[in-house]
């Protein structure tokens, strides 16, 4: 009944700082292109900044994903949640003052410098917390669910910013960014781990300056923490800790390869090709959020069980390489709209890759397994930016080598396959989780 409570709870945190975090991102396109190019529908500087953010953020991000995951396991996912909640709220708030250009430069700077962190990590920490929690077989509908409930905020958050105008955007994702923070350490419980996590970073003795300590402890427990920084024996441990881990994780790779170039081209793309706004970008995600809201809490805890989540992923990834396809091949306003409603299939991946290599690792490194799945994602995220943004901007621009607004995204699908083709190497195999497989603590 406990776990339930801590269930629901980590559930409400998600959804309010997904909501917040979702809300934003139609009108983060309109934003940037006011401030870099006014009144144009078309501007290279716009998605080479995007992009080189995206790659800075990824770098950051893969170094500090593997890090988090394993202080989790130490001192508990709690703790570490709080971090990335708080700092999320500062570039919001800096755009809900002001959105004139050297106010967007300084949410520029501040959101690369806090999503270095905050990148990832509130998913792949909740993914932790779901884990330490719910059994092996269940855990694949529990991932759905949790994806679900960020589907249903991405929804929830879209449809309010179709109706609001973008300063007030702006500001109502910072009061929800702060108000997921209060709740969160308000009502969230820990996760117990294990009998030996160590005592929280995060606790009133630390706010209040209670806690001293003596310069030896001092230094033995500085000590403690850099050993808490994954090594490369220890990533190399966990990519041969089992075959199916090594497939996950280059799974993983590609899958976000395609997620984060079409995620740094679409936008841009439909801007320039249908002239598209904050309004017909919104009208898009909740095409996509609702469908893959259905499928996650509905349709994905009756397919895991009967079909696995092997079979599952590659259904999904599948169904996510065929709507990039559609995407890039667009020959009206109406054919993106129609390719969204695919994500009620592709929103299966995630959750599997998930899924598959939580059983892989032992209970006690859950936080280091989904930290390093979502360091290979940053990794990801950091080379496709390089790739997928020259050609986005090339291609819509007037000196493209041949006339092919889409080329990009046919691209990004073209990763998305290679995906798909090695999720059909991956074969069950009964989960060793009752193991340890790292070299670290």
């Amino acid at each position: 009944m406990e776990k339930l409570s801590g269930l629901s709870h980590l559930f409400m945190t998600i959804f309010l700082h997904n909501f917040a975090t979702f809300m934003v991102i139609p009108a983060i396109t309109d934003v940037t292109m006011a401030a870099l190019c006014p009144g144009r529908d078309e501007c290279s500087l716009a998605i080479y900044i995007s992009g080189f953010q995206q790659a800075i953020i990824g770098l950051g991000s893969f170094v500090m994903m593997p890090f988090v995951g394993n202080l989790s396991d130490k001192y508990g996912r709690k703790a570490l949640l709080t971090l990335p909640i708080i700092l999320a709220i500062i570039p919001l708030a800096i755009l809900a003052y002001s959105r004139t250009r050297s106010f967007f430069y300084a949410y520029y700077v501040f959101k690369i410098l806090t999503a270095m962190f905050c990148e990832g990590s509130v998913h792949c920490l909740a993914l932790a917390y779901v884990a330490d929690n719910v059994p092996e077989g269940r855990r694949a509908s529990a991932f759905g669910i949790l994806s679900g409930i960020g589907s249903c905020a991405f929804v929830c958050g879209t449809l309010f910013t179709r109706f609001l105008s973008t300063a007030s955007t702006f500001q109502v994702a910072t009061a929800m960014a702060m108000l997921s923070a209060v709740y969160m350490r308000v009502f969230l419980p820990d996760s117990v781990i294990n009998d030996n996590l160590s005592t929280p970073i995060i606790s009133k003795e630390n706010f209040n300056g209670i806690v001293n300590q003596d310069e030896e402890s001092s230094k033995r427990m500085q000590g403690q923490t850099f050993k808490t920084m994954p090594s490369i024996e220890d990533m190399l441990a966990l990519l041969k800790s089992s075959l199916t881990f090594s497939q996950a994780a280059i799974v993983s790779f590609f899958s976000n390869l395609a997620d984060v170039g079409l995620h740094a081209s679409l936008l841009y793309y439909l801007k320039a090709r249908f002239h598209f706004n904050k309004n017909q970008f919104a009208d898009l995600m909740v095409i996509t959020g609702v469908a893959g809201t259905v499928s996650q809490l509905l349709l994905m805890p009756i397919l895991a069980p009967a079909l696995g989540e092997e079979r599952l992923l590659s259904i999904g990834l599948f169904f996510n390489c065929a709507h990039i396809l559609f995407y890039s091949i667009a020959w009206s306003f109406w054919v993106p709209y129609a390719a969204a409603v695919f994500s009620l299939f592709y929103v299966f991946s995630q959750p599997c890759i998930r899924s598959i290599v939580s059983k892989q690792v032992g209970s006690c490194e859950q936080g280091k397994a989904q930290g390093f799945i979502s360091g290979i994602g940053s990794f990801a995220q950091v080379a496709s930016p390089l790739v997928f943004s020259p050609l986005t901007a090339l291609f819509l621009s007037q000196s493209a080598p041949f006339y092919f607004p889409g080329f990009s995204i046919m691209c990004v699908g073209f990763a998305s396959m290679i995906a798909f083709v090695q999720s059909l190497m991956i074969r069950a195999i009964p989960p060793i989780s009752s193991q340890r497989v790292g070299n670290g603590n």
